[in-house]
């Protein structure tokens, strides 16, 4: 019987696990002419992912992030205070 059932979860991972890595798919480009703007985001609304930090979109731990980005318009990240056109360290 415990043998069934760990059949049957292993199973149930594999099949599932598709949708999992869907959960926080990367941000799709918007469809105005944009730039990536680092270090402007909200808690768990950046546009994709932060290298050692997050593997995609929405899942930013921090407010600002430095390494997080999001779209902006071309030409606005420099007019943001705190924003840039690459990560912070």
């Amino acid at each position: 019987m415990t043998l069934s059932r760990l059949v049957a979860a292993a199973v149930a991972a594999v099949l599932g696990a598709p949708d999992l890595a869907s959960a926080f798919p990367p941000a799709p480009a918007p469809d105005f002419a944009a730039e990536k703007c680092y270090g402007i985001n909200i808690r768990g609304r950046n546009d994709c992912a932060a290298p050692g930090a997050h593997a995609c979109a929405g899942e930013s731990q921090l407010s600002n992030d430095p390494k997080s980005w999001i779209y902006v318009p071309t030409g606005t990240c420099a007019k943001i205070a705190g924003g840039s056109l690459s990560p912070k360290s």
